[in-house]
């Protein structure tokens, strides 16, 4: 199975910038699409972006389209997330996950993805 390990998150204030990285294992990256997910503590997880796992498509939520960039490394094994103009409403513990269809990201079941990473704190004071 693939293994995701997060990291990046910190303290920002608002209109400021942070990268997020997320780094693969133990399966071929290559073959899998990956996606950043957040969550702020007693709601549902929420779709941020996803990416192909070529690189070549990628989709982003309304509440970020035009200040998140997601993109990916197939050398590195790493997908990251650049964050610009920072707003107090995306303070949240941010996930990375990947899955062999890029569809999938999309599901509604979020245990459907074939993996998860442990996730990193994103903090954006006003």
């Amino acid at each position: 199975q693939i293994q995701l390990v997060e990291s990046g998150g910190g303290t920002i204030q608002a209109g400021g910038s942070l990268g997020l990285s997320c780094a693969a294992s133990g399966q071929t990256f290559s073959n899998y699409a990956m996606g950043w997910f957040r969550q702020v503590s007693g709601k549902d997880r929420e779709f941020v972006a996803t990416i192909s796992s070529s690189g070549g498509t990628t989709y982003y939520a309304d509440s970020v389209k035009g200040r998140f960039t997601i993109s990916r490394d197939n050398a590195k094994n790493t997908v990251y997330l650049q964050m610009n103009d920072l707003k107090p409403e995306d303070t949240a513990v941010y996930y990375c996950a990947a899955d062999k269809a890029i569809a999938t990201m999309f599901a509604v079941n979020r245990d459907a993805l074939d993996a998860w990473g442990q996730g990193t704190l994103v903090t954006v004071s006003s």
